[in-house]
């Protein structure tokens, strides 16, 4: 999967946070405290369109929506990364052992079927 720069992480936030799909002077809105240029918001959202990342209605102005959740893209990161481990044990171990109580549980709870 492709990996998320600064400002195509900002504008997922907007995406990942909308309640529908969103016009690129949305987001520019959005992002004015970063001081980006709408034609520096169609450029990310184009590379975010090539990555697989988002996806835009035809409609004037385009609209935009995220491909997948947040939960998602984070799941498929986990997997990528897991999947990259020499010692895929070890890896988990690692990542079991920093979690909390209530993590802990939540997990123990899923393995057995019973999570969400």
């Amino acid at each position: 999967m492709a990996s998320l720069g600064e400002l195509e992480r900002a504008v997922m936030d907007r995406l990942w946070s909308a309640d529908g799909p969103v016009a690129a002077t949305e987001l520019r809105a959005g992002l004015a405290d970063r001081g980006v240029a709408l034609t520096t918001v169609h450029t990310v959202l184009t590379r975010l369109e090539q990555k697989g990342f988002v996806t835009h209605d035809e409609a004037r102005p385009r609209r935009f929506t995220a491909r997948a959740s947040r939960e998602d893209h984070a799941a498929e990161l986990m997997h990528e990364v897991l999947g990259q481990a020499a010692d895929r044990q070890a890896v988990l171990a690692r990542f079991v052992g920093g979690v909390d109580d209530d993590e802990a549980r939540l997990l123990r709870e899923l393995l057995a079927g019973d999570g969400r």
